[in-house]
């Protein structure tokens, strides 16, 4: 079988969707040995991004002929991308990131897609408006073409059939694979190094995720006026316009000596910044998962997320909840989850047995039985 994927996001992102991605693509390649993977990207992207996706006999980039413009390489993505599939006799097309190209349902192709989250449906206030209205078209689109669709969460399914309207019996939940690279414990000398170049305190509870209105990462620097002058907050994130009302009220309060932002944290770095981390919080309103939750806790940290989307599925119930409006609430909650509290070793080791359900290659078997299910539908 040929399996074809649009692999816009493997070459140009570097987290979320882009690691999402990237790990499927390297766990399903051995378990799908018998089978063709051609990854259909718009264009080659970055090195180091493409070299994370491992080398194997089933697996090649397909990227566009004579296509030099972006408007050329973006309309090839949404629908001039049929022809190079029909060309290279693609069975089954997975679109990895909730699109799928403009009449591809005609061509026989069987597809799959994944979506991750309706967040510009649930909360458009998060997004510009004109943004709002396309991604809402593109979602109308996929469910015209969609053959199966896998949901990330029961989250994201729910709002799928309270927004679409498609058929539930067609809408399977597969859980987010995660890489287990987390799992490993860096060398103390290598930590060391790591915490030395970045300037990281001796305590720190710790976020990673874009900074943005939606993760809600002002709650966190709240919550630090009610916790030990010695703990401090360290922030792995690329910064938006959210960013000046963060910054606002960290002068305000005065609490520039004990927040620190990161933007430019190395993929290799990342994991010394967990393991040296006391704590880690995800104060998001809304998520369509929640991957850093499972890095944090295979790091061996205690994580403490708020209530209202799908941050309960994704760290399991030795997770501490709180609601995204209380400062007191959350930092009661890191106070449980400090070293030294009660009961914290247990809820760590609880909560890493929860995720396994996450990793690699239980994920990747479900994703094959997507395609199957796919496959066995009436043309």
């Amino acid at each position: 079988m040929i399996i074809g994927y649009d692999a816009k996001r493997i070459v140009r992102n570097r987290t979320g969707l882009g690691n999402y991605c990237r790990t499927l693509i390297n766990a399903l390649a051995p378990l799908a040995s018998d089978d063709e993977l051609l990854l259909y990207a718009p264009d080659a992207g970055h090195d180091d991004l493409r070299r994370q996706v491992n080398s194997a006999d089933n697996v090649r980039f397909v990227y566009p002929e004579g296509r030099k413009s972006r408007l050329q390489r973006n309309l090839w993505r949404r629908n001039g991308i049929i022809a190079d599939l029909r060309r290279d006799h693609v069975n089954l097309f997975h679109g990895l990131t909730g699109e799928l190209p403009r009449g591809i349902r005609k061509t026989g192709i069987r597809t799959v897609v994944t979506i991750h989250d309706l967040i510009f449906l649930r909360h458009p206030e998060y997004y510009h408006w004109i943004d709002a209205q396309i991604y809402k078209y593109k979602f109308r689109q996929t469910l015209r073409e969609a053959d199966r669709i896998i949901a990330i969460s029961e989250c994201t399914k729910r709002d799928i059939l309270e927004f679409g309207h498609y058929p539930a019996d067609r809408i399977d939940v597969v859980y987010q694979s995660c890489s287990t690279r987390f799992r490993t414990p860096l060398s103390p000398a290598m930590a060391e190094a790591v915490s030395n170049r970045y300037q990281l305190p001796d305590h720190f509870i710790l976020n990673v995720g874009t900074i943005e209105e939606r993760k809600n990462i002002l709650l966190a620097v709240q919550a630090l006026e009610h916790l030990p002058e010695s703990l401090h907050l360290v922030v792995v994130g690329r910064p938006t316009k959210y960013m000046e009302k963060v910054d606002t009220y960290i002068y305000k309060a005065q609490l520039q000596t004990r927040v620190h932002f990161f933007a430019n944290v190395d993929n290799d770095d990342l994991p010394a910044f967990y393991q040296r981390a006391d704590c880690f919080i995800y104060p998001s309103r809304y998520e369509g998962f929640g991957i850093p939750i499972i890095e944090a806790i295979q790091s061996g940290l205690p994580v403490v997320a708020a209530t209202g989307s799908c941050l309960e599925e994704a760290g399991g119930s030795d997770c501490l909840y709180v609601s995204p409006d209380s400062p007191d609430n959350l930092a009661n909650a890191i106070t449980q989850m400090l070293p030294g509290a009660e009961f914290r070793a247990e809820r760590i080791a609880r909560s890493q047995q929860y995720i396994r359900q996450f990793e690699n290659a239980d994920v990747a078997h479900r994703i094959l039985e997507e395609y199957e299910k796919s496959l066995s539908l009436p043309l």
